[in-house]
């Protein structure tokens, strides 16, 4: 199963956190408008259904305690469409949560850095350091405190929770202080 290291942080200013971004080596990949529909599986398990305009839909299912800031997440991609088999994989009832978001998505080595605005939430920054066979979770770790450092984020800006937890506790803390804490 792929694995990331990664973390979230709330942001006041997306054009300051693009800026450090791109300062630090970053260079900008793609915007997507992206849908999230959480639902709940056997066991507590969830999956999100994420649905991006104009493209693709995909089920992903993860795994991540969200006790740390830094934390580890085993995930996995389905698409949503099996054309060979015919099958469409999409999760029947109501959804537990609707994460609606504008992402901009950055690299930096290996590292994913995502700026997204959520709809009833505000706006946020993601890293996500893909675990590979030349990266492991030490190295992304690494990688992550790196950009933290260069994006003037300390510990104590992680938020631990998704956006969907944060929905549904009824919105998103203020940040804490740091780069773009306001």
């Amino acid at each position: 199963m792929p694995r990331n290291i990664e973390i979230k942080a709330r942001l006041s200013d997306l054009a300051s956190a693009r800026a450090a971004a791109v300062a630090v080596g970053a260079r900008p990949v793609a915007v997507e408008e992206q849908t999230d529909r959480y639902y709940t599986l056997d066991a507590g398990r969830r999956v999100k259904l994420r649905s991006i305009r104009g493209g693709r839909a995909e089920l992903i299912e993860y795994d991540r305690p969200e006790a740390t800031g830094v934390r580890a997440s085993d995930y996995r991609v389905t698409p949503v469409r099996d054309e060979a088999a015919g099958l469409c994989l999409v999760p029947t009832g109501r959804p537990l949560a609707v994460v609606r978001k504008r992402r901009e998505i950055l690299l930096w080595e290996t590292v994913r850095i995502h700026l997204d605005d959520v709809v009833g939430l505000g706006t946020f920054l993601e890293l996500e350091a893909v675990v590979d066979d030349r990266h492991d979770d030490a190295g992304c770790r690494s990688q992550v405190a790196t950009l933290m450092h260069g994006l003037g984020l300390v510990e104590a800006d992680l938020i631990r929770a998704s956006y969907a937890e944060l929905l549904l506790e009824g919105g998103a803390p203020s940040p804490p202080g740091g780069a773009w804490g306001g």
